[in-house]
């Protein structure tokens, strides 16, 4: 008989849960239960229970799985990439590397929606934005997106929103990316954008335009200047995007000085590996008139209670919960570790530094030209600042790659007669004469590199001041940066200091196993454009993942391609879409979503062409069936989807899930299942066995992929078997060559780096250890939701009075009875050393919370004890003895300058503000700033670094 307390067959399964078997059997006692079986017979509806143990590779330890995945590993093949096309190879400074990229102080930090415990992370991403401020020349920047291909989607998006014209044509250059051209393409079909491809130089403007991109440099590394062209296009009224290569700027006119109206591209280059295509972060910088527009996130400068600076996401009215099918992207999340090390990189080497960097690839490149002329070959650019176009007369490109190729060399190919080479900062003199030897066709080259020192001359040079700001300026020294980063990272509340309890975000265990790979070579200096034979190791991780994967899910096929939970919604219902269409069902538009469904579920069916039609939810919290059916039938002719969170989104099983799914089948309409809470069925049942067509996955969250402080994630889907026709291709690296829906990434497997995660964890659990984290997730928050009910009603259960892998606690009595907010409760659990649960959704003046598997009983208790400590002291409130206005939970969180500073006129001690429990005197997490005051940070909109005067 397998024990209650761990699976036999993995230990690492036993370190990754968090309760043990005595501390399970009394839990399973508190709630009147013999054993796990039993919780989840009460739990989960029987007819949707699998009946047979999930087909997966054998548990292995953490040392034999990452012994495997290194020979896996080993079959990838580290070649000097010059593909260039947005991917770079660069320098992770090991300071960054080591104390951002490998920190779980870093890595293992929520969204900073609890701004007064993410100080660090906020002032790093204010260094972000204020970097791509300053290098574009533009006036706002968000804090990053999630690639370069998507940030041009989303600017085309905004063009088409403000632009007054009417016009419904957008102009893309040819000289863009192609990767982006498709991802483009694949954004505009559903929104009845047409798509302009062709040559600025030459386009009239006969046909009406609302917008138009422009790649810069080129993506043959020409430079243009496109002022000429942005003049006619806002005659036309039309708004101008630049997908501009920041390290570029350091030399070049930025976009915001020749009139462009947004700029977008990615930071990769500075200092955060290839990784096969990712994670990367993207940039978005506009004019401050489009600050409500701007997709994803922007960190703003407010001031705490004490009037000090503080930094929040600005501008939070425009989030997809409040905004939901009127929101005007769907993205609900950033880069933020990605964006880090990018604005660290700018901190480290300085305007200077970047500087020096961009002149030496400038000047490389310039000394390769050279060469290659004298070899008898034409560049078809006159000014470039680091790719060359190479036409190759006579000589053919078999002949180039066959010569490559024995020097692990990959090119870009252009064409039949044409390479492409792109250098960077890690490119040495030395490749220089590898590169003119293989074009030569010998290693005797006619000339020396010193013969050549040709000089440099660049068209549009910048002449504008770039990175002045003090904090680029101060931390040059590996000591100073090392001091700067634990000092910011000390600010932020992280899985290091305690639990983070988030009800839909699955704040679960990051283990080092999972992470070390990240860091390997084998996997991080992989251009996401390289040859196939040299990607055998990802070809395999990939291959094994999907099929892992597919089981887990019990659906037929796997896209790895959307970068994030919101991309993969919105892929989901692309395929739909395209599925109705093949079958000429085209005018099939209605998406149903239930009123309580994630503000990115309406978002991400709007972005695809479709209606939303609200479905209630009854006083259970499930989808009200009679009104489905009605809106079904109302709709029967137009329905093209029902998008359904389960577990539903307050917490349960709803019991008629299958018969939800047959009543959308019933009327032609397919199921897209919001796979967010998917950590509560891995083992158990599966979305394919339930009904669904379609579910994505939250990789970042269900399969160990860390936060990072807002990003990155993965947000692959699984399909039943009709749709896998309809999965995403790429233009590049064929991903799916019947798809019909084209790119929706940049990468052909997304952030592909950061799927060695999932499959170590899914690899070092096995199928038994899955089922049984599954079950201990189910165990945590009924435990929590039966400790806690006494003080806070549970606002939703199931039938057998037991929770999913959530609960709803409802607050909204409190402010009646003691005019506590649910901003106060979420403050005063800073003081006890806790971020709050997920506040205020999906129902107002309620917290959600979510233990995950991960948490021990011993820390479980220690949340519940700050609750139920919180409740009494609003119940003396409520009896007079703590004055309603003067009180702990107002007054939160307390600083530790607030409590040894001026004089203390608090109708309670100093000692019951910043010790209110036992355990906060062994360890104390201090916030850095009191509470923030959001209405003057939006009031006052800035959103970047402040003059450092404004710190003292």
């Amino acid at each position: 008989m397998v024990n209650q307390g761990s699976p036999k067959s993995s230990n690492f399964a036993q370190r990754h849960i968090g309760p043990n078997t005595d501390d399970i059997q009394r839990m399973l006692e508190v709630l009147g239960l013999q054993n796990l079986d039993s919780l989840i017979e009460k739990t989960v509806p029987q007819g949707i229970r699998l009946q047979k143990t999930l087909k997966l590779p054998a548990a292995q330890s953490e040392y034999a799985a990452l012994a495997k995945l290194k020979q896996i590993a080993a079959k990838n093949q580290v070649c000097r990439s010059y593909i260039g096309t947005g991917y770079y190879d660069c320098i992770t400074p090991p300071v960054i590397q080591r104390n951002i990229l490998e920190n779980p102080g870093w890595y293992t930090a929520y969204t900073p929606y609890q701004p007064e415990i993410a100080q660090g992370r906020l002032e790093a991403l204010l260094n972000f934005q204020t970097m791509i401020i300053d290098l574009t020349g533009l006036e706002i920047a968000n804090a990053s997106l999630l690639d370069e291909a998507t940030a041009a989607a989303e600017a085309m998006s905004l063009s088409y929103g403000v632009c007054k014209n009417h016009a419904n044509a957008y102009f893309v250059s040819e000289n863009c990316h192609p990767q982006t051209i498709d991802v483009l393409k694949t954004r505009a079909k559903p929104l009845g954008i047409k798509i302009i491809i062709g040559d600025h130089q030459t386009y009239d403007f006969a046909e009406p335009i609302f917008g138009a991109v422009l790649q810069y440099p080129a993506s043959d590394g020409t430079i243009y200047d496109y002022r000429a062209f942005i003049e006619k296009a806002h005659a036309e009224g039309a708004l101008v995007t630049v997908a501009a290569d920041p390290l570029s700027l350091a030399l070049l006119t930025p976009p915001g000085e020749f009139g462009a109206d947004i700029a977008v591209g990615s930071t990769q280059r500075f200092g955060i590996p290839l990784g096969f295509g990712g994670p990367h972060a993207a940039y978005f910088a506009t004019k401050e008139q489009y600050k409500r527009q701007v997709p994803g996130r922007i960190v703003g400068v407010s001031k705490d209670a004490q009037g000090k600076p503080a930094l929040r996401l600005a501008l939070q009215t425009r989030e997809q919960h409040i905004r939901r099918e009127k929101a005007t992207s769907n993205i609900c999340t950033a880069q933020v570790l990605l964006a880090v090390m990018a604005s660290m990189y700018a901190v480290y080497h300085g305007a200077d530094g970047i500087r020096n960097i961009a002149e030496n690839v400038h000047q490389l490149t310039v000394t390769l030209a050279a060469g290659l002329k004298r070899l008898g070959y034409s560049i078809s650019s006159e000014y470039f600042f680091d790719t060359l176009r190479v036409d190759l007369g006579t000589q053919s490109v078999k002949a180039i790659l066959e010569a490559c190729q024995g020097r692990n060399i990959n090119l870009r190919i252009f064409d039949a007669t044409s390479v492409g080479i792109s250098l960077d900062e890690t490119t040495t003199p030395e490749d220089l004469i590898d590169l003119w030897q293989i074009f030569a066709g010998t290693d005797n080259l006619p000339f020396s590199i010193e013969e050549l020192s040709p000089s440099s001359h660049l068209p549009l040079p910048r002449t504008s001041t770039y990175l002045t700001h003090p904090v680029f300026n101060r931390y040059h020294s590996e000591t100073e940066l090392l001091r700067y980063l634990h000092q910011l990272e000390t600010k932020d509340l992280s899985l290091t200091t305690s639990m983070i309890p988030l009800g839909s975000c699955t704040m679960k265990l990051n283990a080092t196993a999972e992470m070390i790979p990240v860091s390997w070579e084998e996997f991080g200096k992989i251009h996401p454009f390289a040859p196939p034979s040299q990607t055998r190791g990802y070809q395999i991780l990939f291959q094994q993942l999907e099929a892992w994967l597919a089981e887990i899910t019990g659906f037929a096929g796997v896209s790895l391609q959307p970068n994030a939970g919101s991309q993969g919604e919105y892929t989901g219902l692309l395929v739909i879409r395209q599925y109705h269409e093949t079958r000429g069902e085209g005018h099939r538009n209605i998406c149903l979503i239930p009123s309580s469904a994630h503000g990115t579920n309406p978002a991400s069916a709007v972005m695809c062409g479709m209606k939303v039609v609200a479905v209630a939810c009854d006083t259970s919290g499930n989808i009200d069936l009679n009104d489905l059916k009605a809106k079904a039938e109302k709709h029967s002719q137009q329905l093209a989807a029902l998008m359904v969170t389960y577990p539903s989104t307050h917490g349960v099983f709803e019991e008629g899930i299958q018969e939800i799914c047959a009543v959308v089948h019933g009327h032609g309409g397919q199921v897209y299942m919001d796979g967010a809470n998917m950590n509560a069925q891995v083992g158990i049942c599966r979305p394919g066995d339930i009904g669904a067509d379609v579910c994505h996955l939250n990789l970042h969250k269900t399969f160990c992929i860390p936060h990072g402080g807002g990003g990155p994630g993965m947000g692959p889907i699984g399909v039943a078997a009709h749709l896998v026709p309809f999965l995403p291709g790429h233009p590049v690296v064929p991903t799916n060559q019947h798809s019909q829906i084209g790119a929706v990434a940049a990468a052909p497997w997304g952030s592909a780096s950061i799927l060695v995660i999932s499959w170590m964890y899914i690899a070092m659990m096995g199928a038994e250890g899955l089922t049984h984290a599954t079950k201990v997730a189910i165990l945590n928050a009924n435990y929590i939701a039966h400790r806690l009910s006494d003080y806070y009603p549970v606002l939703y259960k199931g039938k057998n009075d037991l929770v999913a892998h959530e609960c709803i606690l409802d607050l909204r009595l409190l402010k009646k009875s003691a005019s506590i907010e649910i901003d106060d409760i979420a403050k005063r659990l800073i003081d006890y050393g806790f971020h709050a649960p997920t506040v205020s959704w999906p129902v107002a003046g309620t917290i959600m919370v979510e233990p995950t598997e991960s948490e021990s009983k011993e820390e479980l208790d220690r949340f519940c004890e700050a609750l139920i400590a919180i409740r009494g002291e609003i119940s003396a409130i409520e009896s007079g003895k703590m004055d309603i206005q003067d009180n702990l939970l107002k007054n939160a969180p307390h600083t530790a300058e607030s409590l040894i500073a001026g004089e203390w006129n608090h109708g309670y001690s100093r000692e019951q503000a910043a010790y209110p429990a036992p355990w906060t005197r062994e360890h104390k997490f201090w916030p850095n700033v009191g509470r923030i005051d959001a209405a003057f940070g939006d009031r006052n909109f800035v959103c970047s670094c402040l003059p450092m005067e404004a710190d003292q």
